[in-house]
């Protein structure tokens, strides 16, 4: 089924159908994975028979698969994309994320569709638009404020998705061509380069270095914990998790952040419910400092903020563990807030680069009143470590206990189940009723003795009956109706209930209903806007049908087909450097002597070999980096390689 107004959705990301099922044991009621092909990381790709294989365990927690297919396609590739979303159908999966509305005017399955991130859904009439064509489920963009996200719910009946944790794209999302334009690689298509976390020098209108060699279009890291019930109230309902790139620890931690965070909401807001089944046990405290992260940020949330950046290093820092104290030949020691372990991960700032250290063997000197004493034995030597001095700084960015932690059983997730043992003609019938309200019961024949003592002989019974603990079920409660009290031997007791429980799991299996996709309305609706530069990205004829059909007369190519040989804006973003570095008109207004110097433009980016140029959009406070294409790029054919043959989806799994 597809979300309702009270339910609230977990989102997790999964590399791989492994990483998935351990999202679901930690929390999540949805899990978004790559399939063989055509998934916006093209390095996170699935087999059909994983991805199956995924769907059935995950249907037994009532949670849902989807799988992202949110590249643009170009036209020698539809064929094989529409084989691959049958194929997908066929194995269960509950919903596609799509960008490319192409895929609209195909003969698909009645599979749902949910608008991606890259569909850029930043205005009430664009979400309205989606909805009202058969979008099931809208994912909004990342720069909204909850304010902003306040009045598209108001305007829409679709369910509402949002990135609540992860690394942040600096454009927005599907409004970035910068890699394609100097790589050939191309975002939309899957293939990022990652433009936005280089160093770059960022020069005035007349030449002067407002900044030198800083990272200025990497983001830190999305992080919305604090904004959760405000999300809830102004009408988010599915909340998501970057991520398809990270590992198995980083989903389980920031899962389980999440998971406690919204059970601790729905504990204290019982008008909204979980979205899947069961409840999850965390069996490790979640730290979401302990996994690579830029800093932390909730970006426009709640409006225009000051530091959003990660200017000094895209890389992870790591959590402040101590300060040097003594530099010894072949070690150095540190007065730490935290225990060490051997192969910790160490890191330090020298000259606006982040020098890392490898702890190979730490031995604890002792302790005192600001902290614990240790020895640190490097794989370095100390004299190869540059800046390393007494009363330097030093972070930790691979904790070994923790991730040992996490290497271990670290979630348990359990379906509510409430037990009936009664009796029949020649036997014993167990009835299982679980917490969705399904219910199955499954006999034994058996003979039937009376207990000599009645006492021991419930207790056996009762014990025998709730041993559920390799189970996904937890017993609410076990009842006993029978005419007088019976011996059952523990072996035919313990028989019957484990048949039980696997009746009752394909119980749960056969009665998952597939959400449906949701029909278009009648008469076709017509899109917000009557013609559509590159940025719409219409790279297939079967978007070109799409577009027209809603009203749309003039529509461009796609960035990457190669049909825009100028200048033109290759990233556009809500992030401005004017702004960062105090150089907005609006920051500079009243202020003798500054503000006409800040209203000249343009400014200029360059990194390497690379020269941008930046113009500032006041209106909607929106600033555009623009460049061309190289000229070795814009000759060369459009991509157009189909990556994975469809008849290959079923025999092996992708190696890139």
């Amino acid at each position: 089924m597809s979300l309702l107004a009270h339910q609230l959705e977990l989102l997790s990301p999964a590399k791989t159908a492994e990483i998935g099922r351990e999202a679901i044991l930690h929390g999540a009621d949805a899990v978004y994975i790559g399939g063989p092909a055509f998934g916006a990381r093209h390095n996170a790709s699935n087999t059909i028979e994983e991805i199956s294989a995924l769907v059935q365990f995950a249907h037994r927690y009532r949670s849902r698969i989807f799988v992202t297919l949110n590249t643009i396609l170009h036209d020698a590739e539809l064929d094989a994309a529409r084989k691959q979303i049958w194929q997908l159908y066929e194995a269960g999966v509950d919903a596609l994320i799509v960008q490319d509305m192409g895929l609209l005017e195909m003969d698909l399955p009645p599979i749902q569709l949910h608008a991606s991130t890259q569909c850029d859904i930043r205005t009430l009439e664009k979400a309205k638009f989606l909805g009202d064509v058969g979008f099931s489920q809208l994912v909004l963009a990342r720069e909204l404020t909850v304010e902003q996200i306040r009045q598209i719910h108001a305007a829409v009946d679709t369910p509402l998705e949002y990135f609540v944790h992860g690394a942040l794209c600096v454009a927005f999302s599907g409004q970035c061509y910068i890699s394609h334009a100097d790589t050939g690689r191309s975002a939309n298509r899957g293939d990022c380069s990652q433009a936005c976390r280089l160093p770059y020098t960022l020069s005035d209108s007349k030449g002067r270095v407002v900044a030198y060699e800083k990272h200025l279009l990497s983001m830190k890291d999305n992080d919305q914990s604090r904004n959760l019930e405000a999300l809830v109230d102004a009408g988010i309902r599915s909340f998501k998790i970057e991520g398809r790139y990270k590992d198995m620890g980083y989903v389980k931690n920031i899962t389980a952040h999440y998971r406690l965070l919204l059970d601790e909401l729905l504990e204290r807001r019982p008008e909204f419910s979980r979205a899947a089944s069961g409840h999850t046990e965390i069996l490790f405290t979640p730290d979401i400092d302990k996994n690579f992260h830029r800093g932390h940020t909730d970006y426009f949330a709640n409006g225009r903020q000051d530091d959003i950046g990660a200017f000094d290093s895209p890389k992870y820092v790591g959590v402040e563990l101590g300060t040097v104290t003594k530099l010894g030949t072949d070690h150095f020691d540190m007065l730490t807030n935290a225990a060490m372990a051997n192969g910790d991960g160490l890191n330090y700032m020298h000259k606006r680069e982040t020098c890392g250290i490898q702890a190979n063997v730490v031995k604890k000197l002792g302790e005192n009143e600001d902290g614990q004493l240790w020895r640190v034995f490097t794989n370095e030597a100390i004299s190869a470590l540059p800046g390393l001095k007494v009363g330097l700084s030093i972070n930790r960015n691979r904790d070994h206990q923790w991730e040992a932690t996490l290497n271990k059983k670290s979630a348990e997730r359990k379906v509510g189940l409430h037990l009936t043992l009664s009796e029949q003609s020649g036997g014993l019938s167990l009835s299982l009723r679980d917490e969705d309200g399904l219910c199955s019961s499954t006999s034994a024949q058996l003979e039937l003795q009376t207990a000599q003592n009645a006492d021991q002989a419930e207790a056996s019974l009762r014990a025998s009956l709730g041993k559920l603990g390799n189970t996904m079920f937890a017993p609410l409660g076990i009842e006993l109706q029978l005419s007088q009290p019976w011996f059952v031997p523990a072996a035919a007791i313990n028989a019957l209930r484990r048949d039980a429980i696997e009746a009752h799991e394909a119980l749960r299996l056969a009665a998952w209903e597939r959400p449906q996709r949701k029909p278009a309305a009648q008469p076709p609706a017509v899109y917000p806007d009557t013609q559509l530069s590159y940025l719409a990205n219409v790279y297939n004829e079967k978007a070109r049908v799409f577009y027209h059909k809603h009203g749309v007369q003039l529509i461009a190519a796609a960035y990457e087909a190669h049909e825009e040989a100028g200048e033109v804006p290759l990233m556009i973003t809500k992030h401005c450097l004017r702004f960062s570095f105090n150089l907005c008109p609006k920051q500079a207004k009243g202020v003798q002597g500054v503000q006409g110097q800040v209203r000249a433009e343009p400014m200029t980016l360059v990194s390497g070999d690379e020269t941008y140029t930046l113009r500032f959009d006041c209106k909607p406070c929106e600033m555009h980096v623009v460049g061309a294409m190289k000229p070795g790029i814009l000759k060369s054919a459009p991509p157009s390689n189909i990556p994975y043959s469809p008849i290959t989806f079923h025999r092996q799994r992708p190696t890139s």
